[in-house]
């Protein structure tokens, strides 16, 4: 009895990524069918008219970010499972992809290998995280190990943070995420209020000390 295709939706603003997993995962030869879809909002309109079993989201993307729409997935199609590819290998990605509601977190700098083990073990129902961030992720959401202080940063304020630290104008941000330039400044003055720091440049050092510079394109 042949078992049915498990339908996989990529999730990735960058045609590269997305040409590039679609090869990977049709070379295993096993039945899986895979769709694609360039940002968050297209990929929920996607699912409203078809089904998928997993769905791999990268977390960097225009408008709806890949944290906010593991969000809306969690809420309109609970069903789903979820494996997040990213550029970030600091675990405050990781971390906040979890609490959003991902399964999985693998880092686009790993073998196609590890991505096609992770597909499998997370549409199984199984969880998984790349290993070179699973001993601090795990730490940091059981208490064992302090949190940094950008932790206490909200998911947007994150993103902005990032960007900053990328050296990104006001302006860039502000159309890349769909946002005012008043609301972007707002959001750079609450992220120097809470992390302590006076000026740009010392944010942008915390920033690169911290691994949290935005991921070049592909």
């Amino acid at each position: 009895m042949n078992m049915p295709a498990l339908q996989i939706l990529i999730v990735d603003d960058h045609a590269i990524v997305r040409e590039g997993l679609v090869r990977i995962l049709e070379a295993t030869g096993r039945n899986w069918q895979v769709a694609e879809a360039t940002s968050g909002f297209q990929a929920l309109e996607w699912l409203r008219r078809n089904q998928a079993a997993l769905a791999i989201v990268d977390l960097s993307m225009p408008g709806m970010g890949g944290l906010e729409l593991i969000a809306r997935f969690k809420r309109d199609f609970p069903k789903l499972r979820v494996l997040v590819l990213s550029m970030h290998a600091e675990e405050q990605y990781a971390i906040r992809a979890f609490q959003a509601g991902a399964h999985g977190y693998v880092t686009k700098d790993r073998a196609p290998a590890e991505l096609v083990g992770a597909v499998e073990k997370v549409a199984a129902g199984g969880a998984y995280v790349t290993a070179s961030l699973a001993e601090s992720v795990v730490c940091q959401l059981n208490g064992t190990l302090s949190a940094p202080r950008h932790a206490q940063l909200s998911n947007r304020e994150l993103e902005v943070l990032r960007r900053l630290v990328a050296g990104q104008r006001l302006l860039d941000i502000a159309e890349a995420l769909h946002l005012s330039i008043k609301t972007v400044s707002t959001h750079k003055r609450r992220i120097q209020d809470k992390l302590q720091l006076r000026s740009t440049a010392a944010l942008i050092r915390y920033g690169m000390e911290h691994g949290l510079q935005e991921a070049p394109a592909p």
